[in-house]
């Protein structure tokens, strides 16, 4: 059975991140369609979920890459952010995180060090903070 679907599956585009978006899209929105008994949000939910399908299964590689590569270009700022946070988050466990007071750049310091003198790289600024 698992070799027939490889079988199957054998140059066909699979999943992407556009595609779980549209799957998660949709199911999200099937679920407010229940919650609201709307028969457009639910047509719309099930537009989404087979349109990943169509694009999971489709033979034109070329054309599913461009789409999901437009995806990703146009999401590009906010899985950065979150990333960011994510990383920033990480990192409070060990490191203080200060802004320079003259140019406002991001200075990671350790925490456990007491009263300690920051040098801002970019600027030259130095200012006394507690670690």
């Amino acid at each position: 059975m698992r070799e027939k679907l490889i079988r199957y599956m054998y140059g066909r585009y699979g999943m992407d991140s556009l595609g779980k978006f549209t799957i998660i899209a949709g199911l999200i929105v099937m679920l407010i369609a229940g919650w609201k008994n709307s028969f457009i949000l639910s047509l719309v939910a099930w537009f989404c979920i087979i349109y990943a399908y169509f694009r999971m299964f489709s033979r034109n590689i070329y054309k599913r890459s461009s789409e999901n590569q437009w995806y990703l270009n146009k999401t590009y700022k906010l899985r950065c952010f979150f990333a960011r946070q994510k990383n920033m988050m990480a990192q409070r466990k060990t490191h203080h995180i200060y802004k320079c007071p003259t140019c406002r750049q991001k200075i990671r310091v350790p925490k456990g060090k007491g009263r300690i003198e920051i040098r801002c790289p970019k600027c030259n600024t130095t200012f006394i903070k507690n670690s």
